[in-house]
């Protein structure tokens, strides 16, 4: 299948997949906002961003190598999965082991609600790491139309739970953290038995000749997702410790609606590492990458100018009246997750060279920007410092990674018209928390002036691809038309 071709297909199914789960986020807003209180939505996030803080250490970053090498034709697929298991298994009991000093690190935030629920912590971790083991392995594969199938049927467990934890138990936070844990089992087991899953476990295959690259290739990225856990969440511990819990639990609810952008994203780039390691040996890699990456941007800038414009009604939309003035953190945080995306796509050359541990380094420059900003601006701006300083820091790891990856697969970036869309972006950011008179015919004229700059780009992508289809299209069916 062309390279193209092949690339269209996959983001198809995962976003059948893929759009449901990541659209529930945004969807169950006005169910959350409306059952639990500031102070309890603040908790709710501590134990979640907790949780994926521990995922990375517990599994040893394994999933990263699941799909790296189970889509390297050269690997058995037994001594992958196999592999994958044992590693987990292994940091699961380690886990388990070092609960005093969870305990300890846990009391350093000072909330003893996160503290009454260490519990659903560990089952968040257990049932959340199997699910993406088992998850990975199926991409790894290349089954994605039933990874897109659990996609859809995990919502529904979600939904379900929800409804019947928080809605007719009245279960607050325990229900909140109940509801991800079962869905997740059910996602886990209907994973396990229709992807025949167990027809890879198979310790006798497993040899160290197979786990020890694997292990070289994910351990560095561990602390690179706790780097990144540092960049994306360590601002929500700082505001819980300077602004209180009420004041994160506003600052949790202006995540959500960046989401919108995230879903965009992980849509495109679950189906793009795939290509991306496919088309590894490529002489015309640099090209593909290049032209993929323009469009890429475009769409990501489309949607993110559109959701600032519409920023003001999908809060009020989305979410209960006490969790309204959550609107005026969002559009920082929008362009932090814009850039976030562009930091994903640049990390898919270190991830096709194997380069790890260039990851980490740029990572970790994010990581001490992030903190070093969050300490800086939110004493003096509040929370939308904490947002901004967000948005810097993956702006940073972003020209870091551009400038570097130059030396493996030189992609044209496009900077000038990144440059101008960024500079489009800051300025309905900056035009919507003021809210001068007219700003919304200045928010539309500027999102006009988005469209316009990135639609060609949109347009001509779209006509390369019919153009290829018409091209590789059966002479006698061609005829017909």
């Amino acid at each position: 299948m062309d390279k193209y071709k092949k690339l269209v297909s996959n983001t198809v199914i995962f976003a059948i997949g893929t759009f449901s789960s990541k659209l529930l986020v945004f969807l169950l807003m006005p169910l959350y906002t409306r059952v639990l209180s500031e102070s309890d939505y603040g908790v709710v996030d501590l134990l979640m961003q907790t949780g994926n803080l521990l995922l990375p250490l517990v599994s040893l970053g394994i999933n990263n190598a699941i799909i790296r090498f189970g889509l390297d034709k050269s690997s058995d697929s037994r001594e992958v999965f196999t592999g994958g298991l044992v590693t987990l298994a292994s940091g699961y009991g380690i886990f388990l082991v070092a609960y005093p000093l969870l305990r300890w690190a846990l009391s350093l935030s000072g909330s003893a609600s996160i503290m009454e629920h260490i519990g659903l912590i560990y089952l968040f971790v257990l049932l959340s790491t199997t699910r993406s083991l088992f998850a990975s392995f199926v991409r790894s594969q290349e089954r994605v139309r039933l990874f897109a199938i659990d996609g859809v049927l995990s919502t529904a467990y979600t939904i379900i739970f929800n409804v019947l934890f928080l809605v007719v138990f009245k279960w607050g936070v325990t229900g909140y953290m109940l509801a991800v844990v079962c869905a997740d089992a059910l996602s886990s087991l209907f994973l396990f038995f229709t992807a025949r899953l167990y027809r890879f476990i198979r310790p006798d295959k497993l040899r160290w000749g197979q786990l020890s690259p694997m292990l070289r290739y994910c351990i560095p990225m561990i602390p690179t997702t706790v780097f990144w856990w540092i960049t994306n969440v360590s601002d929500r511990f700082i505001v819980t410790s300077m602004l209180g819990e009420a004041a994160n639990g506003l600052y949790a609810a202006s995540y959500k609606i960046p989401t919108v952008i995230t879903l965009v994203s992980g849509i495109f780039i679950d189906a793009w590492q795939m290509s991306a390691i496919s088309e590894s040996r490529s002489r015309s890699r640099a090209r593909f990458f290049t032209r993929v990456f323009s469009s890429y941007q475009s769409l990501i800038f489309i949607a993110a100018s559109g959701l600032i414009l519409f920023t003001k009604f999908i809060t009020y939309i989305m979410v209960s009246s006490q969790f309204y003035p959550s609107w005026q953190y969002v559009p920082f945080l929008i362009m932090a997750t814009s850039f976030s995306c562009l930091v994903s796509f640049s990390g898919s050359i270190y991830m096709v060279e194997k380069k790890s541990v260039l990851l980490l380094i740029t990572t970790l420059a994010g990581a001490l920007i992030n903190i070093v900003l969050n300490f800086s601006l939110i004493p003096i701006y509040g929370v939308n410092g904490a947002a901004f300083a967000t948005f810097v820091s993956y702006a940073v790891v972003f020209i870091l990674r551009a400038v570097n990856t130059r030396a493996y697969i030189p992609v044209q970036w496009g900077t000038p018209k990144l440059i101008l869309n960024t500079a489009i972006l800051l300025v309905q950011s900056l035009l919507l928390i003021q809210s001068p008179p007219y700003w919304i015919v200045y928010e539309s004229l500027l999102c006009l002036g988005m469209m316009i700059l990135n639609f060609k780009g949109l347009w001509d992508t779209a006509m390369r691809l019919l153009n290829r289809a018409n091209r590789r299209q059966p002479k006698h069916l061609a005829r017909r038309r």
